[in-house]
């Protein structure tokens, strides 16, 4: 399952070829970028989905964008998330791949999607917002306060 290409941007599996690419990205977290391609190989075969690649049609890389599942307070949701290379932001490819992964998350089938972001990243808040999901409550994830934001995709407009 891949999300639809976009205007500008089109996704692909990530592989270990894209080590050098991953490294741009600010991933934080104690994987590292080959525990980062490593974790999303591992969900590709788990889930089948994962974090993609994102580049442009031409083919220069933008980022990762995609679906993993995460662990909040006990429950098990359906994360979207994504990562620009630093030079590339505040340009909308954030919000432009992730829209595409959202309608790819309804289309199978997910009922509810959520995104787990620092209250100091307001761009990421911005894109969740974008892609309409709205602030559903706070909590401590991965060391931090966190911010989950959720939709149910399946509920009437």
């Amino acid at each position: 399952m891949l999300p639809a290409a976009t205007t500008r941007l089109r996704f692909r599996e990530m592989t270990e070829a894209d080590l050098a690419h991953i490294e741009t990205l600010d991933i934080g977290g104690s994987r590292g970028p080959a525990g980062w391609i490593d974790w999303t190989l591992r969900n590709y075969e788990e889930h089948g989905f994962g974090l993609w690649v994102v580049e442009t049609h031409a083919g220069e890389f933008v980022g990762d964008c995609g679906l993993t599942m995460q662990e909040v307070e006990g429950e098990w949701f359906v994360e979207a998330g994504w990562h620009v290379r630093p030079d590339l932001r505040r340009q909308g490819y954030a919000a432009e791949a992730a829209e595409s992964v959202r309608r790819a998350a309804a289309t199978a089938g997910v009922e509810h999607l959520i995104a787990i972001i620092r209250p100091t990243n307001l761009a990421s808040q911005g894109v969740a917002r974008r892609i309409g999901l709205a602030l559903e409550r706070e909590v401590h994830k991965n060391g931090g306060p966190a911010l989950v934001f959720g939709a149910d995709l399946h509920a009437p407009q």
